[in-house]
């Protein structure tokens, strides 16, 4: 099978059309589980593990949730070996935080690393200021930070994650192995036979089982692991009974991997992307999650086995700069489905949910362009520039400053050959335009990719908060490379 085009993927990706994929692909651990039986079309892959593990859970009382988060090194089981890799509370991933609107969340973090680190509530609107979603706190190795994020009482309900950002360390941190899902719930529940969480991972591992280094062209090009994990497995098994529905909230916490999804023999809707919630259910085909993307999907099983696969993506070059190129990943199989036994009764309606806000009936205070490029750099360290509007990431310079309770439109024009996933921290964005074409229904979220040598336009409604916080590229190696920008709100807040 050929990799899929980019501009292929815009039809894909989700804008309310029937298409949405998770992908990635890369080498398996020498022995660990490889079949070694492709066929014609199907790359070899590794043999159906265990059975899907969930994270830990820990849920709100009264609201509020109160826990400790240690981020440290431990020993996990990977395909039957033992493996060396980061976690949270010795998880991999860390334990799912539930949540709902209005909650507070607070959170201890202890940081068991040899480098400094901090944590990110990823698409959760809450402040980004003090000890709330604030990327600017270093916790020192051996120091502890207490976070406290309140939770509007509108917070939309959604699937979101935890993860280190750190600015020159996120990517060896989350690669290594420190993500966590977080899960606002739906105030009238999806009626389903039960809801399963699938974080998407990747990472490469040593000889001796540790996680392994990228070299300097590796983080160039964004590296992508040799291993693909759900829950930080391989090849994990799931079974259902025929008729049953299942709500599936997968998250795409790879470093650099876009992730194409298809499972083949299986109804498939999406529910919604990111924290953007469709009205109601839309039939999918693929659904193409960039780094940082989350899809909520309902899967209704018909009898036989299926797999989930992860299908090709061209996700662009370095053009011949450093000689490197980004990977055009093989397709491999990330889970399998066995549909078997007494068949179920039919679910009942999801609810209709409300019309999402729709920015593009209200005024635009202003209109800005963020240009995100990849050039040769000079001096002593050689290398490449990873810029935005010309610029590297300087955590003491404001490079974007608005009107708290505004709303603007974004130009996001990618001058480079390769793709750029945006993410805004705080702030939702709805995504009007890719290429100069119109969004169907424009959907809300978090992280928009940015085709190479492409655009997207997207307006924001910078409510509820003020302060610094940051937008960056969502391959976590560009962004530790500076291809990331610090955006102020300030105060006093306007009316919205």
């Amino acid at each position: 099978m050929k990799p899929i085009s980019r501009r292929t993927a815009l039809t894909l990706g989700g804008l309310g059309v029937a298409g949405t994929v998770i992908g990635g692909a890369g080498l398996l651990w020498t022995g660990q589980g490889d079949s070694g039986q492709g066929g014609p079309g199907r790359p070899a892959g590794p043999a159906a593990g265990d059975a899907l593990r969930e994270p830990a859970e820990l849920r709100s009382r009264a609201g509020l949730l109160e826990l400790r988060l240690d981020a440290a090194a431990g020993r996990t089981q990977i395909g039957g070996r033992t493996a060396t890799t980061l976690g949270y509370n010795g998880g991999l991933p860390g334990p799912t935080l539930r949540l709902r609107a209005g909650d507070r969340l607070r959170v201890s973090l202890r940081n068991g690393l040899t480098d400094p680190t901090n944590l990110h509530v990823h698409g959760l609107h809450v402040s980004p200021e003090g000890n709330a979603d604030n990327p600017f706190v270093m916790i020192d190795p051996g120091a502890s930070f207490d976070y406290d994020y309140l939770l509007p009482q509108d917070h939309p309900p959604g699937l979101y994650w935890y993860h280190p950002h750190h600015h020159g360390l996120v990517a060896d941190q989350v690669f290594g192995g420190l993500y966590g899902a977080i899960v606002v719930e739906d105030p009238d529940p999806v009626d389903v036979a039960r809801e399963r969480l699938l974080i998407i991972s990747d990472l490469t591992l040593d000889g001796s089982g540790r996680v392994a280094s990228a070299g300097r062209a590796e983080r160039m090009a964004g590296r992508e692991g040799e291993l693909v994990l759900v829950n930080g497995q391989l090849n994990p098994t799931l079974g259902i009974r025929p008729g049953e529905r299942e709500r599936w909230r997968i998250v795409n916490a790879c470093v650099s991997r876009y992730l194409r999804l298809r499972l083949d023999g299986q109804a498939v809707q999406l529910l919604g992307l990111d924290s953007g919630r469709f009205e109601t259910p839309q039939d999918v085909a693929e659904v193409l999650l960039a780094p940082g993307n989350r899809a909520d999907l309902l899967v209704t099983a018909a009898e036989g086995t299926a797999v989930l696969r992860a299908l090709p993506y061209d996700r662009g070059s370095m053009g011949g700069m450093m000689g490197g190129t980004a990977r055009s990943t093989a397709e491999v199989s990330l889970a399998t489905v066995t549909v078997s036994g007494e068949a179920a009764a039919a679910a009942s309606v999801v609810p209709r949910r409300p019309a999402a806000r729709d920015l593009r009936a209200e005024p635009v205070t202003a209109r800005r362009e963020l240009i995100l490029s990849m050039g040769m750099g000079g001096g002593m360290g050689g290398g490449m520039n990873f810029t935005i509007n010309g610029e590297s990431f300087d955590a003491g310079r404001v490079d974007t400053t608005v009107q708290g309770g505004s709303v603007e439109e974004w130009l996001l024009t990618n001058t480079s050959p390769m793709d750029h996933p945006f993410h805004l921290h705080v702030w939702p964005m709805q995504l009007l335009e890719t290429n100069g074409r119109a969004a169907d229904s424009p959907p809300w979220q978090d992280v928009v990719n940015l085709p190479a040598r492409g655009s997207a336009r997207v307006r924001i409604a910078f409510d509820d908060f003020t302060g610094r916080t940051v937008y960056h590229c969502h391959i976590l190696d560009h962004e530790d490379l500076g291809m990331m920008g610090v955006v102020e709100a300030r105060g006093p807040l306007l009316g919205g």
